[in-house]
């Protein structure tokens, strides 16, 4: 059992992705918590040194926690490929380039990937909720499938054009976000956060 955030909370988004900005919110809304972005605050986005996906999300939720004096959640997650040993892994958004240019993003993955027949890929997410005094609280969510070329679909952000979980017959970029929501990554780590802190 976690610490837990009462209904009625005011709660720091750590993120100034837009796409993540979205599905948070509406994984956060019914338990009644009132979320504003880190990027509304004027925060600043914190260098991402840690070598793995929980350092990463610790790092920004502690700056904005400290920052706010609130309570704040960050994810890091990324796109991970086995052909690629992991790549590009907690890298995902640094190949895009600092104009965020995820076709260029997935065009490398392609080019890297050769003809190497292994396809299996997943996404992975870490949450970290932390609060003003430093207290942490970190979740990992997962899910796996296949990367698929040419990417389809223009909905979802980052690599979703390219991946296609298990069991499901159309990539993450061709789904609604209502469709897409609760199968992703952070919906799983949501899942477990929400038990132990929400609610």
């Amino acid at each position: 059992m976690g610490r837990r955030l009462a209904r009625g909370a005011q709660l720091v988004l750590a993120s100034h992705n837009p796409g993540k900005l979205a599905e948070i919110e509406a994984l956060v809304r019914p338990f009644g918590i009132a979320v504003i972005s880190a990027g509304a605050l004027g925060l600043a986005e914190p260098d991402e040194g840690a070598p793995d996906f929980a350092g990463n999300a610790r790092l920004k939720a502690l700056a904005a926690a400290q920052a706010s004096g609130l309570p704040a959640l960050a994810d890091d997650s990324g796109f991970c490929v086995a052909a690629l040993d992991g790549a590009p892994g907690v890298r995902s958004a640094r190949w895009a380039g600092p104009l965020r240019d995820f076709a260029c993003a997935m065009a490398r993955v392609r080019q890297e990937m050769g003809e190497n027949p292994d396809r299996r890929a997943w996404f992975v997410s870490a949450l970290a909720l932390v609060w003003p005094d430093g207290h942490v609280e970190t979740f990992i969510g997962r899910v796996d499938g296949v990367a698929i070329w040419p990417p389809r679909g223009t909905n979802g952000f980052g690599y979703d054009p390219m991946f296609q979980a298990l069991g499901c017959a159309r990539t993450f970029g061709e789904m609604t976000a209502e469709e897409k929501v609760p199968l992703t990554h952070r919906a799983r780590a949501f899942a477990a956060l929400s038990a132990a802190c929400l609610g």
